[in-house]
């Protein structure tokens, strides 16, 4: 971190740490509105919650336009979400703990959960957000309470449940690049002890962002998506209580393609592989840098080039989750069974040129299947839970890739991976005095790993040139097995939290605590040329320190906290070189250190005008690490690690008449400019970027009815999301959507 930038920090922190303790003296202490949570596994009021924890209800991700996890960084500090290839693959880093991955055999730093349970692979994690409670972000290592243990943090989405009374809603609405989209819910009480809801969403997109010049008249990036889920909730008896969710998702899209970017110069560039001096330099230069073909895009527009049409996005998904509630007497039982069975067919086209350089159709199968059972209670000064987990995954993965122009080939990536996971987990929170609570946390995990997978290249042309540099081929015209390997993982790891909770008065919590968390290795899927490039990459783990302030007054909240972050082993993607041409593949940096700061407020202004606002701080350093193409020297920044971020929102509300109320709000989301790889590599590094979004809608002061324009992105901001240096002479940086805005209009029923 810069000298001034850690000024900066250090006078911030003390500065908000002193404004809340001033704010939170006696006097001002009265009662608030409560905000509730289940970030510790059952409802509390995040008052009384020592993480640093962010809940979004249904109406403010409506209103925010929060239509999916890519979504969510517009509303939160330190967290940062990117889509790997455009439209797809979103891996999230909170505090800049994350996954810089795209395979669908990893599992993500940050636990998705979606009614508790957790999504597995990294191919789960594109689906949209409708008829929800709410959101919930929680930060730091999560094991003691959580399902699958985690090292950057969890984020709950849990759907709204069956309710014992009529309602219904209806949305409809349609915005720019001919997007219509559309939404029901109805939920119907089934006598006493029965209740169902029913809730569908549906997009279709039938204009996409990219407009390529070998299709004049055509665009690429249409969206077609139908999702469903059905809902019984039924009480069992006096104590019990079930809920049976059933839901399928249905995508029929098109991938977006990054913008291409050459790195050759065969007139002045550097051999082997003839690197132009503006990349040498560290920036791009389409005049100067072409591909191996001579080809490079000039015009300077991310949404424009020469591509070929052959994108498809298809997911078919289904999934069935049970949970049963009971009361034992002395405990609560809680058991979440979870099954999904997921498809998916899609093609990158990782040059982005006119010519078939290295693109990739992957085809892949995931079966997810998890068991969690609860014990939880409460006994004199002591809140406890206990909880056993299990987990199983079977994901098999078949990739045709197509090097037809630049090695005359094509090849096809394997993948199958057995995975299991047992845990056992407990904590609990013992009342020292009426103001101290001590928190206490452990779990055990187990898990293992099967894997069985390569690169196999099919040679059709009889002239591979990836052959021709693997002298352990059987013959220059035959397929030969580039890289194999059939081996197994076991991890065992035990993770843990100690904390502490000081109410200073009702409505002011201050809070310390040390946890640790653990995530645990796995296999590259990407094309390998050689066996080494699979062995397996270990285990990381994150030792958390933080310490915070929460403070809820009569017309604002306040919370605060710093944190800092001791990383052993961190996975992360590298560029490895193996003689003339480059790869990536995952692997471990041996150390790494962040610290951060985080501080959020929200005032109530006037009875018609609230402000919200969100400030992140991160400082990060990566340790010494070894690649084939020499060390690299400690100091690097993590990737996806804004230093700055900054979110604020202004909301007023004012009757129009009698009958009607209108309200608007205005938004603003910042961050500093990232690395996307642990090599920060500068062409494909991300800059600052501003994005503006609005809302403006309409309706009865029952809320019967609204109507409602949205616009995002107003001041049509392009940044680089990620990108790829193949290494190959030529690349792609991908970016975020252009401006988008349309008009929505809902009818609630009760």
């Amino acid at each position: 971190m810069p000298v001034q930038l850690r000024s900066r920090f250090l006078g911030t922190a003390a500065s908000v740490f002193a404004l809340a303790w001033c704010a939170g003296g006696p006097a001002l202490a009265q009662e608030s509105d409560e905000i509730i949570v289940t970030a510790q596994k059952r409802e509390q009021n995040v008052l009384d919650v020592g993480i640093a924890v962010q809940s979004l209800s249904q109406d403010a991700l409506t209103e925010q336009h929060i239509e999916q996890l890519r979504d969510l960084n517009a509303a939160l500090p330190n967290v940062s979400i990117k889509e790997q290839i455009p439209g797809a693959i979103p891996v999230i880093s909170i505090r800049g703990v994350g996954l810089d991955d795209f395979s669908s055999t990893n599992n993500p730093a940050a636990g998705i959960y979606v009614d508790e349970v957790p999504l597995s692979s990294l191919a789960l994690m594109s689906f949209d957000f409708y008829d929800l409670a709410r959101v919930e972000v929680v930060r730091g290592p999560q094991g003691t309470l959580y399902g699958r243990n985690t090292t950057a943090g969890a984020i709950n989405v849990l759907t709204a449940r069956p309710a014992d009374h009529f309602e219904a809603r209806l949305m409809g609405g349609y915005g720019n690049f001919e997007r219509a989209e559309a939404e029901a819910m109805l939920n119907l009480p089934l006598g006493e002890n029965a209740a169902f809801r029913i809730a569908g969403r549906f997009v279709d997109q039938n204009e996409g962002f990219w407009e390529s010049r070998l299709l004049p008249g055509e665009t690429i990036g249409e969206h077609n998506v139908w999702q469903a889920r059905a809902q019984l909730a039924l009480q069992l008896g006096e104590n019990w209580d079930a809920n049976l969710k059933v839901e399928g998702l249905r995508q029929r899209s098109e991938m977006g393609i990054g913008e291409h970017f050459g790195t050759v110069n065969f007139l002045t560039g550097s051999p082997p592989n003839f690197t132009c001096d503006p990349v040498l330099a560290g920036h791009l230069d389409p005049t100067q840098c072409t591909d191996f073909f001579g080809y490079s895009d000039t015009d300077g527009d991310p949404f424009t080039g020469d591509w070929v049409r052959q994108n498809q996005y298809d997911i078919d998904q289904t999934g069935v989750t049970a949970r049963v509630e009971g009361d034992l007497g002395f405990a609560t039982l809680t058991s979440i069974t979870g099954h999904i069975d997921f498809n998916r067919d899609f093609y990158i086209d990782s040059d982005a040129a006119p010519t078939r350089q290295f693109e990739f159709n992957q085809l892949d199968w995931v079966k997810q299947w998890t068991q969690e059972l609860r014990l939880s209670g409460e006994r004199d000064r002591l809140d406890w839970i206990v909880g056993a987990f299990y987990s199983t995954d079977d994901i098999t993965l078949r990739t045709p890739g197509f090097l037809d122009d630049l090695f005359g080939t094509e090849v096809l990536i394997t993948a199958d991976q057995d995975s299991s996971s047992t845990a056992v987990f407990g904590q609990a929170e013992w009342a020292l005095t009426d103001q101290i609570d001590l928190i206490t946390g452990v779990r055990y995990t187990s898990e293992e790993k099967d894997y069985a997978g390569g690169t196999l290249d099919q040679n059709p042309f009889g002239v591979s040139g990836l052959v021709a540099m693997n002298p352990g081929c059987p013959g220059p015209a035959l397929p030969c097995q580039l890289s194999f390997n059939e081996t197994s993982l076991e991890d065992e790891f035990v993770s843990w939290r100690l904390g502490l909770d000081w109410r200073l008065n009702a409505d002011t919590l201050l809070y310390a605590s040390v946890s640790r968390g653990q995530k645990s290795g796995g296999f590259f899927t990407g094309i390998t040329l050689a066996n080494a490039q699979l062995e397996a990459y270990g285990p990381e783990e994150l030792t958390a320190y933080e310490v915070g302030l929460k403070w809820y007054g009569p017309r604002m909240r306040a919370e605060l906290s710093a944190f800092h972050y001791d990383y052993s082993d961190l996975q992360t993607f590298i560029r490895v070189d193996l003689g003339p041409v480059s790869v990536q593949a995952l692997g471990n940096v041996p150390d790494a250190e962040i610290s951060g700061l985080e501080a959020s407020l929200a005032w109530d202004a006037t009875d018609n005008l609230t402000l919200q606002a969100g400030l992140g701080l991160l400082d990060t350093e990566l340790g010494a690490f070894e690649t084939t193409a020499g060390p690299i020297p400690a100091g690097n920044e993590i990737p996806n690690a804004p230093g700055l971020s900054f979110n604020a929102r202004a909301i007023y509300e004012w009757n129009v008449g009698e009958t009607l109320l209108a309200r608007a709000q205005v938004g603003a989301d910042y961050a500093d400019g990232t690395f996307k790889d642990a090599i920060n590599d500068p062409i494909i590094a991300a800059d600052e970027y501003w994005l503006f979004d609005a809302r403006l809608g309409v309706g009865p002061t029952d809320g019967a009815w609204e109507v409602a324009l949205w616009g995002s992105n107003l001041s049509d901001e392009q940044y680089v999301v990620q990108g790829l240096n193949s290494g190959l002479g030529a690349g792609n940086r991908n970016y975020n959507a252009p401006r988008m805005y349309g008009v929505s209009v809902t009818r609630r029923f009760n």
